[in-house]
């Protein structure tokens, strides 16, 4: 099983990576968009444009200190397996380097028990018949099947960027010990009232708080009350961290914008509006639907961009710019370059 675990790649906390992610895993209706700020009217505008907010996924510096401090809040919020409500999907982050996808998977796992009515998210095949071979399992065997399986695996996999070298893994080792590392966790709402917060890293699900879907009387707006109780606990968790610290990324898993611009397009192309109306109402639906596939392609494109291997063409272009005697100006214009920078950095 360590060999299995270990065969995953990090991928990029981004929406077109993610969104690519979700339609390798046969999932329909869905995407995954940025939320650039916590405030009421970026999280209002984020429920208004999509409809539906199925979960969060939050990236974050893994930092010992701060563990320590969420461990420390944490512990009395962290319920057993026996404790866990009916439905709720938990599984330890048994796979190395697993975290988005496992922080995906606890968000789609739980949509469909979270919602009262069909929202229109399809699992496909895949994780369907995942979810429904895993649904007796224990948290750790939960966990142990998402690294043994080669679908997910490979799925997730797809995305890793190039990389062209190689080292041992002595040198890599020590290459890496100064790096970041970043964690990827999931917050989802689930029928019982309760906002979870689900970190394969941590002893069990962690309730954040309790929310309401009658508070709210505009429909597409009742996600507000869940997303304003998982703000809470993601705000208390950046500031466990030093106000210097900026590297953060939250991501919602949503609603494809595409499924109620083609159903607003259906019902106005069937009305009974005069012609002029209805031509201006339908042209600037399909200008929408366009523009929402046309970001499909660019996705595409940066994703086959992430995985090509450009070491051939720039070994050519340090060919040519040797052969023609620029090469040396270059690399005395970068050692400038640095020297500048460490000298502005002190």
């Amino acid at each position: 099983m360590s060999d299995i675990s270990e065969n995953w790649c990090t991928i990029e906390s981004d929406p077109g990576v993610f969104t690519s992610l979700l339609d390798a895993f046969g999932v329909k209706n869905v995407e995954v968009s940025e939320i650039w700020s916590l405030d009421d009217d970026n999280i209002s505008k984020i429920v208004l444009e999509f409809g539906r907010v199925y979960g969060l996924i939050f990236l974050f510096k893994w930092n010992d200190e701060s563990m320590n401090k969420c461990d420390n809040t944490k512990r009395k919020s962290t319920i057993s397996n026996n404790e866990s409500p009916e439905g709720l999907f938990y599984a330890k982050q048994i796979a190395h380097n697993a975290c988005a996808t496992q922080a995906i998977l606890s968000v789609l796992l739980n949509s469909q028990n979270n919602l009262a009515e069909n929202s229109g998210l399809v699992l496909g095949p895949l994780l369907s018949s995942f979810k429904n071979v895993t649904s007796s399992f224990t948290p750790h065997l939960k966990g142990e099947a998402i690294a043994a399986n080669q679908e997910i695996r490979e799925a997730h996999n797809r995305f890793c960027r190039n990389k062209p070298f190689f080292f041992r893994s002595k040198k890599r080792s020590n290459a890496l010990s100064d790096e970041d590392i970043f964690h990827f966790i999931a917050y989802v709402p689930h029928i019982d009232g309760r906002v979870y917060e689900l970190d394969g890293l941590q002893s069990g699900p962690i309730v954040v708080g309790t929310y309401s879907e009658n508070r709210e009387s505009v429909p597409n707006m009742k996600d507000m009350n869940w997303l304003i109780v998982a703000r809470s606990a993601i705000q208390k968790r950046i500031r466990m961290y030093s106000k210097t610290e900026i590297k953060f990324n939250l991501l919602a898993i949503v609603k494809d914008k595409r499924c109620e611009i083609q159903v607003r397009l259906d019902e106005i192309t069937n009305s009974e509006l005069n012609c002029t109306d209805k031509c201006e109402m339908v042209s600037l639906l399909k200008a929408k639907l366009m523009e929402e596939n046309d970001k499909r392609v660019y996705w595409r494109r940066e994703n086959e961009r992430r995985n090509h291997n450009y070491l051939p063409f720039i070994i050519e272009l340090i060919k040519v710019l040797a052969e023609s005697g620029k090469l040396p100006e270059l690399i005395q214009d970068v050692n400038d370059y640095l020297v500048e920078q460490r000298r502005l950095d002190k």
